[in-house]
């Protein structure tokens, strides 16, 4: 690398003035200036609190709250210096990816080191999860999840922090965070005095290490909407490379779901402001997603029109936000304490992640936001993916494991972990004749514990039992700490929905089991191909399918691989006339290895299929029944 020898920039405030308490003083403060990219690079500046130890071990995070996966964040530090205040180099050893252990450590005055981003740079080790990823796109996007940028010291977390961002005076901030200078009218001063009116500083005072990690921020043009909900501003901020999607319609789209959520929470929200962080990306991708944050959750997802993701931005949006109760106000002592570099997980992933998306969807159902109807189908759906996943093993141990033996099962906690939440919603509304159900659970445990009062791992089966019945402590054991089947058609049965576990239907379809594809990446484009041609039904047989081709067109369409694809295959399944040809396009590998286009052709057949898990209301149901149904779904 190139490296450039200059002064970094003083920044023109009175830090040491706005911070105003002698408890400040021994405080973290940190620069990182976005004006000057290197190779990609960005470089970070740290002014250590007092350090009394002869030795002392510097950290990036290992794994931060929220995301159930080791990343390493360290990987993306390079040229690591600390050095005394005559700049004179002091000994340091990096012990592994995210570790440094400097000696001397009572002489240390500053600590520098350039970051590069995850987005884009090829680094070996575990992918980061994007939302929780970092990104410098030189003047026209920052993201700064701070587990990438800023480390912190060996029982220094709860440290206070001063963090200065650097940045061009066209480029905004989208945070949770309330900046010192917030006219942004302060420019930087160069080293001999003379100003540069391109560039500002924003200025954020941070109680402490977790509240950084908690505390994104994505620096663009700006791109910004706010509305009100209830006692609480949120603020929509936006990143969208061509202009497709805008802050405004985003926040037009998921005020509805927002405002409902306030009243399915009581009527006031636990948090004054929240902020909203949406990436989109003009990249093909396959998985996307969101993480939430206390005050804030960022979003990666494809660059659409608000038309083709509207339901899908309620969705996430929905269940992100509700993210400020679980786990952010209710949670374990393991969270509470959590350590970045050797994390301690929960046996709770059922109540952090599955009552979460539990609530999501339930909560646009009461409030009419989608119908029953609709609502039934996202709970099929979630039935029939938790099908392809462990259901021998407790769901307390795929929770309390997720980092080690179950992680490819962690996926399972907005399947399963939501149908958990469900059946204890409806069980708690039959037992108290309508009146309490899983809302009012969440808000005594609100009550009970808190934000700043974490519960024992261990002990809260025992206190739902005990705030609530006998036989929700004995679903509790049998179901989520054992290992028997969730009792569906009894919880169903509840409400007065109807529920059909299997049966066998003639129909005409596609001709694509799910056991007999899989998800490629053909020129860095996610897209479907032949993993096992003899688990095809007749009708993907007829075409004579070879294992390793990829699908490209139906009837000489492309297919759609971004939020367009469920319904083009829809279209194309209705499309489908009996004896009537349909053909496929399929990319493969001729006898000499070279990849080719080739049609294949078939007739449309009517064909034996097994449909599992129908869902449906029960229009002869009891009057009990429909009241406890009214109680689950409207009230």
């Amino acid at each position: 690398m190139k490296q450039i020898i200059t002064s970094f920039l003083l920044i023109a405030i009175s830090i040491f003035s706005v911070l105003g308490q002698a408890k400040k003083a021994n405080t973290y403060h940190y620069t990182v200036d976005l004006t000057q990219v290197v190779d990609d690079k960005v470089m970070i500046e740290l002014l250590p609190p007092h350090i009394s130890s002869s030795e002392i071990t510097f950290y990036l995070p290992k794994i931060i709250p929220g995301t159930y996966a080791i990343a390493d964040y360290g990987r993306y530090v390079s040229d690591f210096k600390p050095v005394d205040k005559k700049g004179r180099a002091l000994p340091f050893e990096r012990v592994n990816d995210n570790t440094w252990k400097i000696k001397n450590a009572t002489r240390l005055h500053k600590i520098s080191y350039w970051v590069n981003d995850s987005f884009d740079t090829e680094i070996s080790g575990p992918n980061i999860f994007k939302p929780a990823g970092t990104n410098i796109e030189e003047n026209k996007n920052y993201l700064i999840n701070s587990a990438g940028y800023f480390g912190y010291f060996e029982n220094m977390k709860e440290t206070a922090i001063v963090l200065n961002v650097v940045r061009s005076k066209d480029l905004y901030g989208s945070t949770a965070l309330i900046p010192q200078n917030p006219s942004s009218k302060t420019t930087v001063k160069l080293e001999k005095g003379s100003q540069d009116n391109n560039k500002v500083v924003d200025t954020y005072l941070i109680d402490d290490y977790d509240e950084m990690i908690d505390s994104p921020l994505m620096y663009s043009r700006p791109d910004t909407a706010i509305i009100k909900i209830g006692n609480t501003e949120v603020l929509i901020g936006a990143y969208s490379p061509s202009q497709k999607i805008t802050a405004k319609e985003i926040a037009n789209s998921v005020r509805e779901v927002l405002m409902a959520q306030k009243e399915y929470l009581g009527g006031n929200l636990p948090v004054e402001k929240y902020a909203f962080i949406f990436y989109f990306t003009q990249e093909p991708v396959y998985t996307y997603g969101a993480l939430e944050h206390s005050a804030s959750s960022f979003y990666y997802m494809p660059e659409a029109t608000i038309e083709q993701m509207n339901q899908q931005l309620r969705d996430f949006a929905a269940h992100e936000f509700f993210h400020i109760v679980t786990p952010l106000t209710i949670h374990s002592e393991e969270i509470e304490n959590f350590d970045y570099n050797d994390p301690k997980m929960s046996q709770h992933l059922w109540l952090y992640e599955g009552v979460t998306e539990y609530f999501a969807g339930n909560v646009q159902v009461k409030y009419e936001l989608i119908t029953p109807e609709n609502y039934l189908d996202v709970l099929r759906e979630k039935i029939l993916t938790a099908e392809s996943f462990k259901d021998t093993v407790p769901f307390t141990d795929i929770s309390k494991y997720t980092l080690t033996q179950y992680k490819d099962q962690y996926y399972n906690v907005y399947q399963k972990g939501a149908l958990i939440g469900m059946c204890i919603d409806i069980k708690l509304r039959k037992l108290s004749d309508g009146s309490y159900g899983l809302q009012n659970l969440v808000a005594d445990l609100s009550k009970k514990y808190g934000k700043e009062k974490p519960f024992e791992d261990d002990k809260l089966f025992e206190e739902i039992t005990a705030l609530t019945y006998p036989e929700i402590g004995e679903f509790l054991n049998k179901y989520v700490a054992g290992t028997e089947k969730l009792p569906l058609k009894e919880i169903f049965e509840m409400v007065g929905i109807n529920y059909i576990e299997t049966f066998i239907s003639p129909e005409l379809n596609l001709g694509l089991e799910s056991n007999a594809v899989t998800i490629t990446q053909e020129d860095s484009s996610p897209k479907l191909a032949i993993a096992n041609a003899q688990a095809l039904n007749d009708q993907g047989k007829a075409f004579g399918f070879k294992d390793g081709d990829v699908l490209l067109k139906i009837n000489g369409e492309l297919i759609p691989y971004n939020q367009e694809f469920r319904e083009f295959f829809f279209r194309q399944q209705q499309s489908l006339q009996k004896g009537k040809p349909f053909s496929y396009t399929v990319q493969r590998k001729n006898e000499a290895g070279e990849l080719q286009e080739v049609e294949l052709k078939a007739e449309a057949i009517v064909v034996e299929r097994e449909v599992k898990h129908l869902l449906g209301i029960n229009d002869q149901a009891t009057p009990a029944q429909v009241s406890l149904r009214k109680s689950w779904l409207d009230d």
